[in-house]
Order: C-alpha cells, then structure tokens, then sequence
C-alpha cells in the first residue's frame, strides 16, 4: 500500500478518481491510457462509490498472457493497490470486480467543516476551460419579448452561472436580431407615417410591435411599399444618416423593453447584436472562399454540407447576407478576437439543423477540431416549447403570444396574494421582496426542473404550489432551516470556528455525503449542459434534510453543536444552488 495521500481540490468523484488512477497505474502499468471509471454505488448497502474498471481491463488483457485470471483477481489487485487515504473507510469486492468504496464518517465531516470555513467555492467543479460564450436569450429588435423567449434566458443565465462559479470567464452575448429587411419595413412605414421624420421617436411609436406588424402587412400585400422598404435596407446598410438615426432610435425602444424584462429575472447581458458582426462577414467569407468551401449555386454563394440536401447559403441571390453570414462571423470574432474556448448557442430544437451545417462548416474551414471532445468547441444547447394547459403552444385567450413582462408580474402578484392570505406579519417592503422572489423563482424553477429537450406545461397552479419539487417547496425548506439556526439562539460563525461536526446518526451521514457530492453535480450538469441535474439535486437535498430534522432533534439536543453546523452547511449549499439557478433565497415564509 503507498503512503497516505493528501488529496485536495475537485470534486468528490475527482478525489476518488485520483486513487484509483495511482493503483491502475501500479495494477496495469502497461494499460497507461485507461482513465478511472468512477459512479455511485446504485445501492447503497454495497457502498458509496465503485471503480467499475476491472471487466474492461480483462477484455484488453486475456489474451495477451496476463498473470490475472478474470476480472475479480483484477478487481482485487486494484484494491489492493489503492493508496491509504482517510477518505476511505474500507474497500469490498462485488460481482466480477466492482470495487465498492464506504467514505469515511470523519472525513465526510471534517470535509464539510472545511467548507464552513472556507466557503463554498472551495467545492467549485474545476474544468479544462477558462473562457466561454454564452450566446442567449437574442430576442428580435422591434418585437416584444414574449415566453418563447423564457427558455433560452433563464437556461443560458443558468449554464453562465455555473460556468463563473467554476471560475471560468464567462461572455454573456446577448445576439440581438437588429439588422435586415423588416429594418428597412418598418423605417420605411414610419416614415411615411411620419413624414416629418419623427416616426422613430418613442413618444411618436407608443408601441412598436404594433408598428412592426402593420408594416409586415403592408409589406407582403403592396408590391410598391415591398420595394421602398428594400431600397430602406440599402441606405440603412449604407450608412444614410436619417435612416440609421431611424435605426438607432428603433433599437433604443426595444432595448428598454428587453430591460424590463432583464430586471426582472436578475439577468446580466453584453448584447452584441447582428448588426455588430456585418462588416466582418466579407472578410470572414473570403476566407472560406481561399478555402474553396463556399460555390455559385441558383445565383447564391452556398457551402455544400454532406448528408444536407439542402446547401448553407451564405450570400442570398440578391447579394444580401443572412442568418448564416453572420453566424459565421460572429464565430469567427468570438475564436479569433474573444479568444474563446468554448460557445454554447441556447435556442430552440428547431434551430438544430441550422446549427449542425454551420458547425459542420466551420469544421471544414479548420475552425474547430473535427473531434467534439477537444477545445475550442461548439455546443447549440437546443429547447422545447413551453405549452398551456390544453397541450397546444402556450398563447393568451386572444391566440397573441403571452408578454414576457405581463407573465412574471402576474406570478409575482399570485404570490403577493397568497403571502398576504396566509395572514403573517408582513411589512410592504418584505411583501414586495419576497412575492417577487417566489414568483420569479417559480417560474425559473418549473422551467429549469424539466430535461430542456423536453416540451412543458406552464401552469401558474403546479409551480406555485408549496408541495412537490417546485421552488415554493425549497424555498420553504431553505427558510425553515434559517428558522431553526435562529431559534437556537447560538452564533452560527463563532459555532463554525468552534464547533466539531459529528455524522453519528445514518441520517446525518447521508446528508452530510450529499452536501459532498455539490461540486460533481455542478460539473455532471454543466458538462452535459442539463441544468436539469442540478435541479433534481437541489430537490433531492431538501429531502434528505427533511429525514435528518425529522430523526435527529437538533435544537436542545447533546449533539446540537454538530447539527447546527450540517443545517448552516446546507442551506449554505441550498443557497448556491439556488444563486446558479438564479432564484433569490427568502429567509421567512
């Protein structure tokens, strides 16, 4: 057995790799490429992890003359050769050789009073990344943000979120659709509207959207006005000094209403819209064309995709630039100018093909490695539709798409109501700070909850429920164990420095262990971009803590240092997950 080891930093399952790694290499010397296969034990009465390598090592093994004699003897060796750790309490043999490791109850605690200490950032994921783009939310100039815009904010917030708290540079791109053909439609209505050329003046739109879809109207139906607009399109890309004031002013509206909605749900966005990337994209498509990538077809300039059977046109018939110019080049500039390692697209499934051919291009420019596992890489982090309760896209009673700004004013003033109605004492301020953070948390929550490839209902009576896995529900447990740290009367910092932590009781233990896993769940759901995991974690915690307060007395029992320390512990944990998910914690409901 080698000498005790002092293992630090990364997650749990990392520092449990990180054994296993120094016994394989002492097991199988010859076998140096085989990484650690680490998973929780899938029943708890074998142990708390397992090493799952000995059935594979066997495979490569058996027939080249090895001393072993079938996977357990390996399996056997493996544990054999783990170095001594205080992490681990003792080592077991399963099936044809799981290697089943128990943690350590004392080290399980001293762990987490290291953390108490310390701070939760000590149990941040490390990853092989230290900057990213994070391109979402990228609502429409001149339109109103509405719920099918809720999805690509809150779960691009989410994944930026969990990106910083593992200390990785984050860009938060805001990719605002603010160029193009409804420019030079809707500058072009309002003029006319406004012959005085004022119409882009905010006192003279009032609203915008109504603007946008007159003109659209009047655009598909008057040949005439279609061709004014066009010639709009011209003199705004230009750079005419009435149409691109006509512009800014446009943009300046709608940035407004973006932010209304932004404050709301506590999001923080550097937009970079469209119109930022244009005068890039001739230099960017130049490149692939030196590359012989991009070819004349029906009068477009397209890159023909293999296994596509339509091609990514990249300059339309009538010379104008799209969609896919521009996300080349804002590829580009982010590779090349942001020095990013890694971009993460969030936008609905829909977009998927979209964004496989524009990957598939940039591969073939030499952009991006043709292996998905190595860096700089891309991800489209593809969503489904929210729906109402009849099943069918979720709409208002007048078929309008639902504002994104009335939906969260209605779940905070639902909460409102029913704080005021369980009669506490409440002052204005408190009322209004936590309505607000129960309202938006219930609906970020019952957004984040579901698997993101997956289509869910949105119904204000489920997410605003106080049983089941809603944010009501943890929120509740997260004020109940402030509750019980305040009823204790004890000074939960001095307890912290003082104080020992003790995980005698079964309870204790298990969410004491769960508490550990924090950093691996963060890691698991990043990694995989499924803020999901993190959500069933957060619910599975709040569990856990419910069985422990239930078994365990805390306040005036002999053990009430120790317990008060694994309730600070986690609703510290509580507290985190709940800032990754961008929900406010209230302390009293």
């Amino acid at each position: 057995m080698a000498d005790d080891q002092n293992i630090v930093g990364g997650s749990l399952k990392q520092q449990i790799a990180r054994l296993f790694e120094e016994s394989l290499r002492v097991t199988v010397p010859e076998e140096l490429d085989v990484a650690p296969a680490i998973a929780p034990c899938q029943n708890a009465n074998f142990g708390d992890y397992q090493c799952n390598n000995a059935m594979g090592l066997w495979s490569k093994l058996k027939g080249k003359g090895t001393q072993f004699r079938g996977p357990q003897p390996i399996g056997k060796a493996i544990m054999d050769n783990l170095p001594q750790s205080e992490m681990i309490e003792s080592c077991s043999i399963a099936g044809p050789g799981f290697v089943n490791v128990v943690l350590s109850r004392k080290w399980i605690a001293k762990s987490i009073q290291k953390m108490l200490v310390d701070g939760i950032e000590i149990w941040a994921p490390r990853l092989p990344v230290k900057r990213a783009v994070v391109d979402f939310s990228s609502p429409n100039i001149a339109k109103e943000m509405h719920v099918g815009h809720l999805r690509s904010t809150i779960i691009g917030d989410t994944l930026a979120r969990m990106l910083e708290f593992s200390n990785v540079k984050v860009l938060r791109r805001n990719h605002v659709g603010d160029w193009g053909t409804q420019f030079g439609m809707l500058i072009e209505y309002l003029f006319e509207l406004f012959p005085d050329g004022e119409g882009a003046n905010e006192q003279a739109i009032g609203d915008l959207q109504a603007f946008y879809k007159a003109s659209k109207q009047k655009f598909d139906e008057d040949p005439a006005f279609k061709e004014r607009a066009q010639k709009a399109v011209v003199s705004l890309q230009a750079g005419e000094e009435k149409y691109r004031k006509a512009w800014t002013d446009i943009c300046e509206i709608s940035r407004n209403e973006f932010e209304r909605v932004y404050q709301r749900l506590g999001i923080q966005l550097e937009e970079k819209g469209e119109s930022f990337y244009n005068p890039y994209i001739p230099g960017v498509l130049e490149l692939l064309r030196q590359k012989g990538l991009i070819e004349e077809s029906q009068g477009a300039q397209v890159i023909f995709i293999e296994g596509k059977n339509i091609p990514l046109i990249v300059v339309k018939s009538d010379g104008g630039f799209n969609y896919a110019s521009t996300d080349l080049a804002a590829l580009w500039y982010r590779l090349n100018e942001e020095k990013a390692e890694w971009i993460i697209y969030v936008t609905d499934v829909g977009q998927r093909d979209h964004f496989d051919m524009f990957f598939t291009a940039a591969k073939r420019a030499g952009w991006l490695p043709s292996d998905e596992n190595q860096y700089p890489k891309v991800n489209h982090v593809g969503f489904g539709l929210v729906l109402g309760e009849d099943g069918k896209r979720f709409r208002t009673r007048s078929t309008e798409t639902v504002k994104l700004v009335d939906l969260l004013d209605e779940a905070r003033n639902k909460c409102r109501a029913a704080l005021v109605e369980r009669g506490r004492d409440w002052t204005e301020e408190e009322l209004d700070q936590t309505s607000e953070a129960v309202g938006y948390g219930a609906v970020k929550y019952a957004d984040l909850k579901n698997n993101r490839t997956t289509n869910y209902t949105f119904s204000f009576e489920q997410m605003l429920s106080d049983k089941g896995n809603t944010a009501v529900y943890l929120l509740y447990a997260h004020a109940r164990i402030a509750s019980i740290i305040q009823r204790s009367g004890k000074d939960i910092e001095q307890l912290k420095r003082t104080g020992t932590l003790n995980l005698a009781h079964t309870d204790e233990r298990t969410l004491g262990l769960h508490l550990l896993q924090f950093a691996e769940i963060v890691e698991e759901s990043i990694t995989n971009l499924l803020p999901n995991v993190l959500c069933e974690y957060l619910y599975n915690l709040s569990e856990d803590f419910t069985r422990f307060y239930t078994n365990c007395q805390v306040v005036g029992s002999e053990e009430e240092t120790s317990r008060l320390l694994l309730c600070e512990a986690t609703a510290i944990v509580m507290r985190q997950a709940f800032y990754l998910l961008g929900i406010t914690p209230v302390y009293k409901l």
